[in-house]
């Protein structure tokens, strides 16, 4: 094999690995990677690429040497999340790449980006079978010392040798390793699962194709523009086309790769996944059953394999082992069973109900997302409500993240006369005021709004209107900040010749604009009633991501509120903070989120066994504590264990039931 480069050097470096007659078996050659190149049609797709988003993306996107090195550190973290494949001296070949990405895509030439995959696969391989040769079948790993392993290595420096590089791989093989034992595995038993999950990505290494490396780069490309704007291969367009790409046939999830893991990015109104309310966006899958069959480790797969394990007749049970989001790197795992269904429009429909508050009744529309028809559902839903009674009404938003712009405007029309309700600018800066002039006002009365972190884009953009207009109280956490518009576009032309068929890319076309002025992007709504929050808005949000675009703001649009709840609002907090304070289920949220405080900024645990078992035992006996009181409250028998809770309970609602509250308090203050 001849290669020519900075990276020739790099390439030949060998990895000694210790060899044992009873370590896990190695079974890929190394000579079985294959050595990528670009496809005949990439050249051109990269032409294509930087000029549609030099020319028609909404921000001023110029290609310098700027914008190289992002790109280039974009590339790098995507290859090597954990800094832990690349050398010091391996970044020191590729230093010439930093500033000239920018050209090389404009001009086709992507070498530099193959040459660096294919060294990624080399050391990728490299820290498998090394990991393989830990496993020992007689020579256990030990968890007695007081060794830690550092899970976010994000802004950590790249080993400066081979002998450090070992170390980390040893440590990341003694926490996967340490992981299964506090789950209650043996040894031999550890050894197995490993193995299988190594090989297994060895064997994902060589079905790495040209493909794989050109999306790879044209992402770090695309994603240091903006976090909305993407490189779709022809394989992920198709199914984006479809409404399936990357999703689980049968339980109505999204799913997405990040690192390692395969992660919940989206739940499907009136799927199973969604109505169990077992999943939440930010969950990670590791494990994989069906029924009656043992669960299957899937850390490390290629999304395709996890969905056809996933996928199933309606009817049928899948059992997922998920990682929770937020756990950081404790590895304590919980089991869900789902029952395979066809998600149908009804499921994904508005619905009311109504719930009484200290003799009154309080209105509840879910509104799951903005699809076409939602404000004819939801007129019909609401008029259903008005005809019991109902004193006052809460819209529920949560995790409703968006859809239709025509629904927005329609729906926010249901309580408004009418009049203005967002603002679009593109990237020439010319503003399109969209309006409600229906002149149809459904419901009159008291209103609320809950949202929480996942509610985006147009829920932002109805909860904002009616917050402008001083229609209806805000309540929640604030909310996404998904305040841009995409538009999806193929890179083929009918001419093209090319033995391959061409992607296509989503980018950034315009930004929306409250009609206060304000922009949704990045601060979405600020609830006018904030409830406490698990979660800070600064991981889960838009603004969590590096390159999310500003916040700004515009000349208000022309439009005349309808209300204001000034006077009243003080007293609606005062009443809100009196009932958390002696609410059983806010309190679990408040001393959650002391606990989150408290690990938030750890990037280490311990390897220690005995250390992790009291923390989990601790961990366990706390969760039990919460939902024996529960039960209590709720009138049933205390259990033993977790896994002795009855199937139908289900935990308290305690932000609806907080909505619903102050649905009641701003429905007997406007009476007064």
């Amino acid at each position: 094999m001849r290669l020519i480069g900075p990276l020739l050097v790099a390439l030949t470096l060998s990895l000694s690995l210790s060899t044992s007659a009873f370590a896990s078996p190695v079974n890929i050659k190394e000579s079985a990677l294959p050595q990528l190149a670009p496809q005949s049609q990439h050249a051109t797709e990269a032409r294509r690429i930087a000029a549609i988003y030099t020319r028609t993306h909404y921000v001023n996107v110029v290609l310098n040497s700027a914008l190289s090195k992002k790109i280039f550190k974009r590339y790098l973290n995507q290859l090597d999340y954990h800094h832990d494949l690349f050398l010091q001296s391996d970044l020191e070949a590729m230093d010439d790449y930093k500033t000239q990405l920018d050209d090389d895509i404009a001009s086709g030439q992507l070498s530099p980006f193959y040459k660096i995959f294919n060294l990624s696969l080399k050391r990728r391989y490299e820290q498998l079978a090394y990991s393989l040769s830990l496993l020992n079948i007689n020579k256990p790993l030990t968890f007695k010392d007081k060794e830690r392993y550092q899970f976010d290595r994000t802004d950590a420096a790249y080993p400066k040798d081979k002998t450090e590089q070992k170390a980390l791989w040893k440590k990341k093989v003694k926490f996967d390793a340490l992981n299964l034992k506090l789950s209650g595995k043996k040894w031999p038993e550890i050894v197995k699962l490993l193995s299988k999950r190594y090989n297994y990505a060895l064997r994902r290494l060589t079905q790495t194709e040209s493909e794989d490396v050109f999306q790879t780069a044209m992402n770090a490309f695309s994603r240091s523009i903006d976090p909305h704007t993407s490189y779709l291969s022809p394989r992920s367009s198709e199914r984006f086309n479809t409404e399936m790409s990357l999703s689980l046939q049968g339980i109505g999830a999204v799913l997405e790769n990040k690192d390692e893991y395969t992660t919940i990015r989206r739940l499907i109104p009136g799927g199973p996944a969604a109505k169990s309310g077992l999943l939440k966006i930010g969950d990670r899958i590791v494990g994989v059953a069906q029924d009656g069959k043992p669960m299957v480790d899937v850390i490390g797969w290629r999304i395709d394999d996890i969905v056809d394990l996933i996928k199933g007749p309606k009817g049928t049970t899948v059992y997922l082992q998920i990682l929770p989001a937020g756990s950081k790197a404790d590895g304590k795992t919980r089991k869900i069973k789902l029952v395979r269904d066809v998600v149908r429009l009804k499921d994904r429909a508005a619905s009311g109900e109504v719930m009484k508050v200290d003799g009154h009744k309080i209105g509840v529309l879910t509104v799951p997302s903005f699809y076409v028809g939602l404000s004819k559902d939801s007129a019909k839903a609401i008029n259903k409500l008005k005809k019991q009674h109902i004193q006052a009404l809460v819209v529920d938003l949560r995790g409703n993240g968006g859809g239709a712009l025509s629904e927005a405007i329609s729906m926010t029309g249901l309580f408004i006369p009418k009049g203005p309700v967002v603002q679009v600018r593109d990237q020439l800066g010319r503003v399109r005021v969209n309006q409600d002039m229906s002149g149809s006002t459904v419901y009159r009365g008291p209103l609320v709004v809950l949202v929480n972190q996942y509610s985006a884009s147009a829920s932002e953009i109805f909860a904002a209107a009616l917050q402008d207009y001083g229609r209806a109280i805000i309540v929640g956490e604030q909310t996404y900040g998904k305040g841009t518009v995409q538009q999806h576009r193929g890179l083929g032309r009918t001419y093209d010749l090319f033995e391959h068929p061409m992607g296509h890319v989503q980018y950034t076309v315009a930004k929306f604009y409250r009609v206060n002025g304000g922009s949704t992007q990045r601060k979405g709504v600020m609830p006018d009633i904030i409830f406490p929050s698990a979660l800070p808005h600064s991981e889960v949000g838009e603004s969590a991501n590096d390159n999310a675009l500003p916040w700004d703001h515009i000349k208000s649009a022309d439009y005349h509120k309808v209300g204001s709840f000034k006077k009243l609002l003080p007293i609606l907090i005062a009443d809100h903070k009196k009932r958390i304070a002696k609410s059983p289920e806010f309190q679990y949220i408040i001393a959650d989120i002391k606990q989150y405080q408290a690990r938030k900024d750890k990037k280490s645990i311990s390897l220690n066994y005995q250390i992790r078992k009291a923390q989990r035992e601790k961990q366990d006996k706390e969760e039990l504590a919460r939902l024996n009181e529960r039960l209590k409250r709720a009138g049933k028998k205390p259990v033993k264990s977790i896994a002795d809770k009855p199937a139908n309970f289900k935990a308290p609602d305690a932000y609806l039931d907080e909505a619903t509250d102050i649905a009641e308090d701003l429905a007997v203050h406007e009476k007064k």
